[in-house]
Formats: C-alpha cells, structure tokens, sequence
C-alpha cells in the first residue's frame, strides 16, 4: 500500500500574480518547493504526491512538470489549460506526452460567473479530457454544488473530484445546506472528493478536531470509502496549524474504519482516481 498525499502546491512567491496569499497568510509568503515538501512526507509515511496547480497559466504546468521530473516522490500533476479556449483539444494532445501530467484544474471558487462550468465553451473543453483519460478537480464553494452535480451529470464518465469538500463554511458551523448539495453530487459516481483544506475553513487560531467530525461524517457517508482521498493542502495548511496537526485531525477520525478501508483513503483511492502508476 502506498501513502499519498493528493494534494499539495510548489509555488516560487510573486506577490503579484499569487495576490491571493494576503497579509493574514504572510506565513506561506515565501518560496515553497520540492525540497521543503519532501522531509515532511518522509516524516509522517507518505510516499507520494500530487501536486495542484495554484496559478492559471500553462506556465504553470511546465514549472509542475519540471518538478515532478526531478523528483519521484511527486506522482502527479494536475495542471491548468484554457478549457474554453477552440484549440483546447490540441492543448490536450499536446499533454498527453507527459506521463505524470494527470488532470487539470481552473479556479472556478472565484469566477464572477459561479455557473461558469455550465457555459457551451467550458462544457466542451471538459468533454475533451476523455480521450487522454485526464481527470478534472473541481475547485469551488458550497453556493457552486448545484451545478457541480449538473455538470457531473452531463459527463458521467468524466472522473471528476471535488476539492476541499467544497469548503464548507467551518468556522460559521454551517452544515445543512452544504450537505444536502453534497450528498446530491456524491449521488454521482463518477465524482470523488478530497478531504483536504479543512483546517484553513475552520477558525485558524482556535479550530478544535471535534469541529470537523460533523463535516466528515457526512463526506464519508455520501461517497463511501472508495472515494474519498486523503490531501494536506500544504503549504496552505501552515496558516492554521500546520501539516502534522491537520493530518493529526484525519488519524484521530479513521482509527474506527477497517485496514482496507484506511488503506483506500491513504492512498489507493489516489493512486486509482490519478492512474499513479510512475
């Protein structure tokens, strides 16, 4: 069985284009790269990542790969590409070439339009994924499930996953609202989710591990132990406690689930939803 982390970023800092690190996150303003990821996987049993674009340029996808060529651990990569863009199957075509290039990911959390990934344009770059077997990670907030579901629905062997659990609103303890839209896109199974990037939805200072039980119950009631994947969102998650504390929060909570079932979480489900096979 192989640990994987499924989610994680590099980034070399520019304040400019990465001017979603605000002042309150000053913590992880700075360069974050292979070499600081590695030591932390080896320390907590974890053989692998994925790591996630976090800037939408195929730049970006270039500066990934280099990564993952130069070091192993990195398993995959989900990039970006312009889904709406006429070329979009050429652009496809053209990644097909790199083995550890698994997916791709555009930040719809923060599109004006939230039913972006409803429009004609989008929708036709998402049916192009098929023919190269990419995987899409779906990026939003709760207000955007509704359409989630819609979208998995017009592409029902698309894999798709839901990032962050759609990062509900934690610290405000919002829960009914947020679970019914969840359990309505889990009720596709074509769609897997990330359990990832709760701690940074919590209250940073003060989230307790008895904060997110409710939260997790639902995720793993509605998808099932087959579909849930285990990710730090690190470095992000130094901004509320770091990356052995929010793990701390998922090896408290799986202690009940069966051998074969954690096994899924820490790392075959990943390794199944990205092909990791390098």
């Amino acid at each position: 069985m192989a640990r994987i982390d499924a989610h994680q970023h590099f980034w070399q800092f520019d304040p400019v284009r990465d001017a979603w690190i605000g002042d309150d996150m000053a913590v992880i303003q700075r360069d974050f790269l292979p070499a600081d990821l590695a030591p932390v996987l080896q320390q907590h049993g974890f053989d692998g990542c994925v790591v996630v674009q976090s800037d939408q340029a195929e730049a970006e996808n270039e500066f990934q790969l280099a990564n993952a060529a130069a070091h192993d651990f990195i398993k995959g990569v989900v990039g970006w590409v312009d889904l709406q863009a006429p070329n979009v199957a050429e652009r496809l075509a053209y990644y097909s070439q790199f083995a550890k290039l698994k997916g791709f990911r555009h930040v719809l959390q923060g599109e004006a339009d939230r039913a972006l990934m409803l429009k004609p344009s989008f929708r036709r770059g998402i049916g192009a994924l098929a023919a190269h077997g990419f995987t899409y990670d779906v990026l939003i907030f709760p207000d955007q499930l509704g359409f989630a579901a819609e979208l998995a629905a017009a592409f029902p062997n698309q894999p798709f996953v839901v990032d962050h659990l759609a990062k509900p609103r934690i610290k405000d303890q919002l829960i009914e609202e947020w679970a019914r839209d969840i359990r309505a896109v889990a009720a596709h199974g074509n769609v897997s989710c990330k359990v990832s990037g709760m701690v940074t939805e919590a209250d940073w200072q003060h989230w307790q591990p008895a904060d997110f039980q409710p939260y997790l119950d639902v995720v793993f009631e509605a998808f099932g132990p087959s579909r849930v994947l285990y990710g730090s969102d690190w470095p992000v998650c130094n901004v509320a406690g770091g990356y052995a504390r929010a793990l701390g929060i998922l090896e408290a909570y799986m202690q009940p689930f069966s051998a074969a079932e954690q096994a899924q979480f820490w790392g075959d489900n990943a390794a199944a939803f990205y092909q990791l096979t390098h």
